[in-house]
Order: C-alpha cells, then sequence, then structure tokens
C-alpha cells in the first residue's frame, strides 16, 4: 500500500518534468533552429533549468524557465562558493582529447627533458601570444606543440605562419621571430597545416589566442604568469 503514493508522486513529477522539457524545447526551437537540444537538467535556481545546446560553432550552455517562458544567455554564479557554474560546465563540454590532436600539424617545442606536454593555439602577431612566450622560456622540461591560429585581425600572420613551417628549423624559426621578431629567409610555399589548424581550432572553439590544451583536456584561454602556468602544467600530465 505505502507504493501506490510513491509511484503517483513519481509519475505526476516524471509527467510535469516531461511537460516543462517540451516547452523548453520549442522554445529554443522558436528562437535558435539551427541548435539542437541535448539536455535539460536542474541548476540551484528555482524554476531555472540549464539547457545544454549543440550549435554550429560547438557546445552552448543557456537557462530556460522551466515552462519555457524565458531563455537567459550568460553565467551562472554561485556567489557563496564563488563558482561561476557555466564556465565550469562549458569547460566539461569543451574538454579536448589528447589523442585526438593531430599534433604533426604543430610547431614542437622541446625544453629540457620535455616529459611534460601542452598545445598552444597561437596568433604570431597577437601581443598576448608574445607575453606568453616569455613566460613560457622560463618554464622547463616541457614539449609544447604550437598550433599556428592567425586571427582574422591580424591579416599578415598567416604569411608569416607559412614562412615559420617551410623553415628548415620550424622551433628555431618559432622562437626567433616570437622572441625577436626575426623571420626566416623563404618563400613560405611549401605545404602547411594553417587552413587545417584553422577548421580544428573553429570545430574546438577556440575563439582568441593564446589558447593552451593540456593532455587531461582542460584548456586554459589567454596569458598566464609562468608560475602558475608551470603549476597547471603539472596538474595536467
Amino acid at each position: 500500500m505505502h507504493f501506490l503514493p510513491f509511484l503517483i508522486s513519481t509519475f505526476i513529477a516524471t509527467s510535469l518534468a516531461h511537460a516543462g522539457e517540451a516547452e523548453i524545447r520549442k522554445a529554443v526551437q522558436t528562437l535558435a533552429p539551427g541548435v539542437v537540444v541535448k539536455q535539460i537538467s536542474k541548476t540551484p535556481l528555482n524554476g531555472m533549468q540549464e539547457v545544454t545546446l549543440d550549435s554550429p560553432k560547438g557546445p552552448m550552455v543557456v537557462y530556460a524557465h522551466e515552462k519555457g517562458d524565458f531563455l537567459l544567455i550568460g553565467d551562472l554564479l554561485d556567489v557563496k562558493n564563488r563558482r561561476n557554474l557555466t564556465e565550469e560546465r562549458m569547460n566539461k563540454l569543451t574538454e579536448v582529447k589528447w589523442d585526438s590532436l593531430p599534433l604533426q600539424n604543430a610547431v614542437k617545442v622541446i625544453k629540457g627533458n620535455g616529459k611534460r606536454k601542452m598545445a598552444v593555439f597561437s596568433d604570431l602577431d597577437c601581443p598576448y601570444c608574445k607575453k606568453l612566450e616569455v613566460e613560457l622560456a622560463k618554464i622547463d622540461n616541457v614539449t609544447i606543440y604550437n598550433f599556428a591560429y592567425p586571427l582574422p585581425m591580424h591579416p599578415d600572420a598567416e604569411r608569416k605562419s607559412r614562412l615559420i613551417w617551410c623553415s628548415k628549423d620550424r622551433a628555431a624559426a618559432w622562437n626567433d621571430y616570437m622572441r625577436s621578431g626575426k623571420l626566416p629567409d623563404n618563400k613560405g610555399d611549401c605545404d602547411n597545416p594553417v587552413d587545417e589548424n584553422l577548421a580544428l581550432g573553429a570545430k574546438l572553439r577556440i575563439d582568441g589566442t593564446p589558447a593552451i590544451l593540456f593532455p587531461n583536456g582542460k584548456r586554459l584561454p589567454g596569458y598566464v604568469p609562468a608560475e602558475q602556468l608551470d603549476a597547471k602544467i603539472n596538474a595536467s600530465q
């Protein structure tokens, strides 16, 4: 007899959940027909649901009123615990499988024993990428896979990327330009992976440089001081 109330309440709760999900899906599709709703789940905020989307630009997280009346795009912050819940969720959704990276398309720089590993999507004319290079010079025992990733705002970065790739010593050419502005002397007309790198970055939703990827799938956007970066590298191996 005790099971009957339980079954009734479970049925009602499930029905309401499905009804809310249907309305949320309809609201999302009305505003953005090109996206696919992958998952709807609860948030700590009463009445609001987390909606994971698969968009042409990759995964997205938005928030919806449980009846689909309102959609919110932005970060959900846990003030008490000082956590960005949206960022944490996006980091999980955008984790990169290290073994899936085409490392042969990167300029490989080995420092010390090279046991630790990291990958960097870098625009040769990006000021913060050059600042990061200064910090990388302070770090030892790491292999850095540099993916040339020229952004539209730096129209000459693509040419420079080709010049470095076509040089006899790519690692030396990379370091020479990033640290002293010296480019190798060649025509830059060899086969190169720049277009492939751009397509890969778009797939991974890399919107800015530098973008750092680690073997554990985590990523770190932007310039980071050497001490902090060294700790991140250690934690990621």
